[in-house]
């Protein structure tokens, strides 16, 4: 009777906790509030030290878990590439790791990385570049040596670069396969010009002359101290690792000339509509805008805001929102203003959607942008966007490793020593003027660029329902051929 009564009695204490609880949950999921979010950004110059021949290095201990990251960038790139070498810099970024090192030929440093349960990559993009080891913290000794080896002296076997390039002629074979190839392609020509860097490809004549000197010649280039940030993390004690880092790559001794600076484009682009065919699509890939900026940028915060609520901001966006939510023409439609560190970036508003409704939503995306640069925003727009920069910088640092390599492209890209820590606070005093005069400012309507991708035929039919809103409504039309995947000359259409 008594174990009875009991039941009851804690029967009766649980529903209570129950309703107590229910009734301090609100209505609706926009009714809940939060605690103020703390949280204080890492001290970038706290982790810097310069190693004894000066080469700036962000250093910092995580005993999570027992391993070491080591990251070398290092400015230069494919804007270096002589003419008629074009994928040099691709194909030193590959066989740099590949083709050995020291006294290790190729098979022999695979098979010690393999051994030590090393990953060690090497990379050379556009602008900068960067080698990367991450090994257990019990090997790192060794792992320095590896890292020292690749960076001094790389072997280049002919074999691997043999091999590289086979790889690379296969890849180039698959150019026009993928309608987003074609795009990204296009739309650098039409906004930087044939002759700018970004747009000299790699053909398979340029690869065909590209010879194991050439790549011995373009490390030489690149692999200098004076040209190093190192970015390091990871299970040791920091004294000891700095100690190790002088050791190595601190005691690199060398000068040499220093690495050009990246060229600015010339070309100017022309406002109209640029149509691509590929008539084996029944969808339309599509990409609006113009030329942006490139640091330093006063108005990067108005601006960042203004792209974001713009599109850059996913489902909260207004492209989301109207493209895809209220109109149903596409599973994603987005936006992005790169303000570029070494060349300027781009304003791009891009999507993709059925061949019949490709011009109904270049409309509504243009008619968005005008609704920006007239400053029609909500309150509630301003809000989720500065919240959402705001609540989500803690992710830029989630890990050691991350912060430090960072802080060291940062320095690379010459960004200020308080970017991060005043970061927050610019983002807050961002107000609706200001936005709106950012927008006004750098989104130009007159000048777009607008490019499409697809079946042309069946695109420029519309839509039944919108028989008024065609693609020769948004400028000039100009018939773009498809490139010969090999050597990028233009296809018959």
């Amino acid at each position: 009777m008594k174990q009875v009564r009991l039941s009851v009695v804690l029967c009766l204490l649980a529903v209570t906790a129950a309703v107590a609880v229910a009734t301090d949950i609100p209505a609706r999921p926009e009714q809940l509030t939060y605690p103020p979010l703390t949280y204080v950004v890492p001290d970038g110059q706290a982790m810097r030290v310069q190693l004894a021949n000066g080469i700036p290095a962000y250093v910092a201990a995580d005993r999570l878990l027992p391993l070491v990251t080591v990251q070398v960038f290092f400015r230069g790139g494919k804007y270096l590439e002589p003419a008629g070498k074009e994928g040099l810099a691709e194909l030193t970024g590959t066989v740099w790791r590949t083709g050995g090192a020291g006294d290790l030929d190729a098979a022999a440093l695979d098979e010690e990385l393999d051994f030590l349960a090393a990953q060690l990559s090497t990379s050379v993009g556009e602008t900068r570049g960067s080698v990367t080891l991450n090994l257990l913290a019990k090997d790192l000794d060794r792992g320095l040596q590896l890292l020292m080896a690749v960076l001094q002296s790389p072997r280049f076997e002919q074999a691997r670069l043999d091999k590289a390039k086979e790889d690379m002629l296969a890849e180039m074979k698959r150019r026009n396969d993928d309608a987003a190839d074609i795009e990204q392609r296009e739309w650098n020509r039409l906004l930087y010009g044939d002759d700018y860097f970004v747009n000299r490809l790699a053909t398979k004549a340029s690869v065909d002359a590209i010879t194991r000197d050439d790549l011995v010649a373009f490390h030489k280039q690149l692999a200098r101290p004076a040209n190093f940030v190192v970015a390091v993390a990871g299970d040791f004690d920091r004294k000891a690792m700095i100690a190790k880092l002088n050791a190595t790559l601190g005691a690199w001794k060398g000068g040499g000339p220093a690495v050009p600076a990246v060229p600015q484009p010339t070309h100017v682009p022309t406002p109209g509509v640029y149509l691509v065919n590929k008539s084996d699509v029944n969808q339309g890939r599509v990409s609006i805008g113009h030329l942006a900026v490139k640091r330093p940028f006063a108005d990067e915060f108005p601006m960042m805001v203004a792209n974001d609520i713009y599109g850059g901001g996913g489902f909260t966006a207004w492209l989301m929102s109207k493209v895809r939510s209220d109109e149903g023409l596409t599973y994603g439609a987005y936006s992005n203003f790169r303000i570029g560190t070494s060349y300027p970036g781009t304003f791009r508003a891009y999507l993709q959607t059925k061949s019949a409704t490709c011009a109904r939503a270049i409309k509504l995306t243009i008619e968005l942008l005008e609704k920006l640069r007239r400053g029609e925003i909500s309150d509630n727009d301003m809000v989720t966007s500065k919240n959402s920069f705001i609540e989500t910088l803690p992710r830029t640092f989630e890990t050691k490793v991350r912060t430090v390599a960072r802080f060291a492209q940062d320095e690379l890209d010459g960004l200020p020593k308080d970017y991060w820590q005043t970061y927050r606070d610019k983002v807050r005093g961002v107000e609706k003027p200001a936005v709106a005069a950012a927008a006004q400012k750098y989104l130009k309507p007159d000048a777009l660029v607008i490019l499409v991708v697809g079946n042309i035929e069946e695109i420029a039919k519309g839509h039944p329902d919108f028989p008024d809103v065609k693609l020769e409504n948004f400028g000039t039309l100009h018939r773009l051929p498809l490139r010969d995947p090999l050597t990028l000359q233009p296809l018959g259409d």
